[in-house]
C-alpha cells in the first residue's frame, strides 16, 4: 500500500515540478495523470502496483466531489441568475464533445483498419 500511494503522489510531485519548471497553465495533476499513464504504458510501473489504491480512490470517488457541491451553494445567486446561460453551454459543450470524440474515433479506425 506505500508503494502504491508513493506511485501515485510521486506522479503527482513530478507533475507539479514540471509545472513549476515550465510555467505552463496545464493543471499540474493532470500533467501527473499523463506521466503515470505513460509509465504504465511503457510499463515501467506494472499495473499491478496501483491497482489497489486506484480501485479505492474510484470507489470513494463521489466523496471527493461533496467539497465543490457544497462550495457551489454559495453561487446559488449568480446560478438563477445565468441559468440559461449555463444550461446552454453545458447542453452546447457535452454536443460538441461528442461528436469530436465519435469523429476521433472514426479517424482512428478507419487508419487501424488500411494497415
Amino acid at each position: 500500500m506505500i508503494r502504491q500511494c508513493f506511485i501515485i503522489f510521486g506522479c503527482l510531485a513530478l507533475g507539479e515540478i514540471v509545472v513549476w519548471l515550465t510555467h505552463i497553465t496545464i493543471p499540474s495533476s493532470i500533467i501527473g495523470m499523463l506521466l503515470l499513464t505513460l509509465l504504465l504504458h511503457l510499463r515501467a510501473i506494472k499495473v499491478e502496483w496501483v491497482s489497489g489504491i486506484s480501485d479505492f480512490l474510484i470507489s470513494n470517488m463521489g466523496f471527493f466531489f461533496v467539497p465543490p457541491g457544497v462550495a457551489l451553494m454559495l453561487y446559488l445567486d449568480v446560478i438563477k441568475a445565468e441559468f440559461v446561460p449555463i444550461v446552454v453551454a453545458t447542453v452546447v459543450s457535452t454536443v460538441l464533445v461528442l461528436v469530436v470524440t465519435g469523429w476521433t474515433h472514426q479517424l482512428f479506425k478507419r487508419h487501424g483498419d488500411t494497415e
